[in-house]
């Protein structure tokens, strides 16, 4: 293959996309044949061929010294990959260094400034765990 191959997360998005599309114009498909589709629009026979080939890498700049933006706490930040561990496939835990240090607390009467952190993230690169109201832990801009 002369090009580069898509994340497995990737490749799925783009699977239901082709769903979404052909069921907009009447060809209703399952899930399973979009991914197979997938697979042969990128050369492999068949989608447990590409899926090995893609294997469970993370997105492309997910290395150590790679950069990243998003949130933490609903704080955006520019970071550094300091390390990057596979937890399960599509499941990475990182560990940022972060170009400014973030002020984690609201209060107006003390500050909790964060220089470097680590977060779990999934397949869409957000956090399962989340705050109060809902907002992931942490946020990658893929």
């Amino acid at each position: 293959m002369s090009h580069a191959l898509p994340t497995v997360t990737e490749a799925k998005q783009h699977a239901k996309r082709l769903r979404t599309q052909l069921a907009h114009k009447g060809t209703t498909i399952s899930h399973s044949s979009a991914l197979e589709l997938v697979a042969h629009q990128n050369g492999f026979r068949d989608w447990n061929t590409f899926y090995a080939a893609m294997g469970n890498r993370p997105p492309e700049g997910w290395t150590p010294g790679g950069r990243v933006q998003g949130s933490y706490l609903s704080q955006p930040f520019e970071a550094t990959i300091v390390a990057v561990e596979m937890l399960r496939p599509g499941w990475f835990r990182l560990v940022l260094d972060l170009d400014e240090a973030i002020d984690l607390v609201t209060f107006d009467s003390f500050s909790n400034f964060r220089k470097r952190i680590r977060g779990t993230v999934g397949p869409e690169g957000i956090s399962r765990e989340r705050t109060s109201d809902g907002v992931p832990h942490l946020k990658l801009n893929i």
